[in-house]
């Protein structure tokens, strides 16, 4: 099973500034030379060694994520991201007419929606485009997304067709080889996580959440989402700080996230929906201070000889890819 961020922020698109780029490209010259680096072939030996937010930074892109097995891909959420996936499509089927797209959504707040008029698959003759969702109203949301004034390319006129599933809250589905499971997550909205499993590996789609069901009993018939599994995507838009001050926003933070992945033995976690206020270097900071309450966490464990799983974990960057 393969995994790909194809967006990672949240709320809403961040595209860098010309300042931005300006200050961060100048600071590299700076770095450069500051570490002795003197000749155009030092270069790559020279980006090798700077962390990946450094160079592009963590991306501006809101939720899309593939997910891909052997014999099914399927894309869940349409924010800006799934923009930049549909052009990856049309260089196969998709671009001759004759692709099928599982697009499976976890709610619909507009960050989670941005790309879908922007997807060229939809406007292809004789693509299947099969979207899904717990919510019943996923046929409304289509309609209001696709119409005057918001959008000038109303739905009668999208020459793809358009398939709708409602899906049953924690039942399974299958597609070929892979099967997906919806989980209910801790958002103002009713909004779905997603377990999806294939070949003995599971992948779990735990955004938007605010992470307000912690222990087991809370979580109750939704604990399968955080179970026996081998990566999780999941929200760490908010410092931990931040989120006891932003209580019913829909989001959460690292830590808390750290504390169900370390019981619940999952095998790496990679943090997305990066707060669109926050620069690369400030989501940097975050994610380094995440790193001292993680490995303080781990050593406090095993100076009281408590059994917690250590995690791989790491904050997203928009085109990650991952192998599960």
């Amino acid at each position: 099973m393969r995994v790909k961020l194809w967006g990672t922020r949240g709320s809403l698109p961040s595209p860098q500034t010309p300042e931005t780029i300006s200050g961060r490209t100048k600071g590299l010259f700076y770095d450069f030379f500051d570490r002795g680096y003197r000749d155009a072939g030092d270069i790559d030996r020279f980006f090798a060694e700077l962390p990946p937010h450094r160079v592009g930074g963590f991306g501006g892109n809101t939720l899309c994520v593939e997910v891909k097995t052997p014999q099914q891909q399927i894309a869940i959420d349409a924010g800006t991201g799934l923009r930049l996936l549909g052009y990856e499509l049309m260089k196969g089927d998709c671009g001759k007419g004759c692709g099928e797209v599982h697009l499976f959504f976890t709610h619909f707040h507009w960050d989670h929606l941005s790309g879908l008029p922007f997807f060229v698959p939809l406007y292809i003759p004789g693509n299947v485009i099969h979207v899904y969702a717990v919510q019943p109203d996923l046929p409304d949301v289509f309609k209001t997304l696709f119409q005057n004034p918001y959008f000038p390319v109303t739905l009668d006129r999208i020459e793809g067709q358009v398939k709708y599933h409602q899906l049953e809250p924690r039942q399974p589905i299958a597609l070929n080889d892979l099967s997906i499971t919806p989980y209910q997550l801790d958002h103002p909205q009713p909004c779905w996580g997603y377990r999806c499993e294939s070949g003995g590996k599971v992948f779990s789609h735990c955004v938007d959440t605010e992470i307000t069901r912690v222990s087991r009993q809370e979580l109750g018939p939704d604990l399968p989402l955080y179970q026996n599994i081998d990566l999780m995507v999941i929200d760490a838009q908010y410092t931990l700080l931040e989120s006891v001050e932003k209580v019913n926003w829909g989001h959460g933070s690292a830590a808390i996230g750290l504390e169900i992945a370390m019981r619940e033995s999952v095998k790496r976690v990679i943090f997305v929906h990066h707060d669109p206020i926050a620069s690369d270097e400030q989501i940097a900071t975050v994610e380094r201070q995440t790193r001292k309450f993680y490995e303080r966490e781990v050593r406090i464990s095993h100076r009281r000889g408590i059994p917690r799983n250590e995690v791989d974990w790491e904050f997203g960057i928009d085109g990650m890819e991952v192998e599960v």
